[in-house]
């Protein structure tokens, strides 16, 4: 199967969305899917359209053999896919983890696809040819691991790693809530996506950002350290950006403190769409 012919499973409110607005591409974090982004759509339907994608390997979205689908060029091909389909020619992109990952190249290699940015708990890349390959290794052993324990014993390990603490100090409901949604991925989709889209096997993209050229928000979560500073270096690189470091989250923002997020979202595109 062609990587450009897969089609991606979408949630699209266009039908109830204000006309005339700018319309959101919602693109959702490793082992989630669209769903995902049900805390904070409201803020943004306020403005305009959302279309929440499943991306490969994903929820309801293809999970193919060919590991080439799954690589960054293939899921940029997928999503230019998803606006012909919809019949758009730019959309505004809101990533979190390897979503913003996702919409920072979207920004870097199909600018003309881009009218604004929203990235949460996002990176550049890795700069070096050698903390790359660490990278894919690690990725690599994960990838392994997802295809040896399955699904449902990984995401009880990856749900227990500190990177996603703040996610344990959810009400009981949406925890079960965020276990279930990762429940419904695939051990190929999930092992493939490391492979193919993980942070090792991403060109880095700090030299492209002094060129993106459209209203820009970084969003992070003031309790990951790691991901506030990354934030924090690429609004610097990227002209006229914002960077918001939300109180009391860790790296999920969207999830552990959805009102602070969109109560940044909303300034945001206040300010921008003025």
């Amino acid at each position: 199967m062609l990587a450009a012919m897969i089609r991606l499973q979408v949630d699209d409110d266009g039908a109830g969305a204000p006309s005339g607005g700018p319309v959101f591409v919602l693109l959702h974090g490793f082992t989630t899917d669209g769903t995902a982004w049900a805390p904070v759509r409201a803020a943004l339907r306020r403005f305009g359209r959302t279309v929440a994608v499943d991306l490969i390997g994903h929820g309801r979205s293809p999970a193919p053999e060919d590991v080439s689908a799954y690589t960054m060029t293939a899921c940029l091909a997928q999503l230019d896919g998803v606006l012909e389909a919809l019949g758009l020619p730019a959309a505004w992109w809101v990533g979190y983890s390897m979503g913003a990952r996702v919409a920072l190249q979207m920004a870097a290699i199909r600018p003309h696809r881009v009218r604004g940015l929203i990235v949460e708990s996002g990176t550049a890349g890795l700069e070096t040819a050698a903390e790359r390959a660490r990278r894919a290794a690690e990725d690599e052993t994960l990838a392994l691991r997802i295809e040896a324990v399955g699904v449902a014993a990984f995401v009880e390990e990856w749900l227990a790693r500190p990177l996603f603490a703040g996610l344990a100090r959810l009400p009981p409901e949406q925890r079960a809530a965020q276990r279930e949604r990762r429940l419904k991925n695939s051990a190929r989709g999930l092992a493939h996506s490391l492979r193919g889209m993980g942070t090792g096997a991403m060109a880095p993209l700090w030299s492209a950002l002094a060129d993106v050229r459209v209203p820009t928000l970084f969003i992070a979560g003031e309790q990951d350290a790691k991901f506030v500073a990354i934030a924090r270096r690429m609004s610097g690189l990227v002209p006229g950006s914002l960077c918001v470091a939300v109180p009391g989250s860790g790296h999920t923002v969207h999830a552990e403190q959805p009102e602070a997020w969109m109560a940044a979202a909303v300034k945001f595109l206040e300010d921008s769409l003025a």
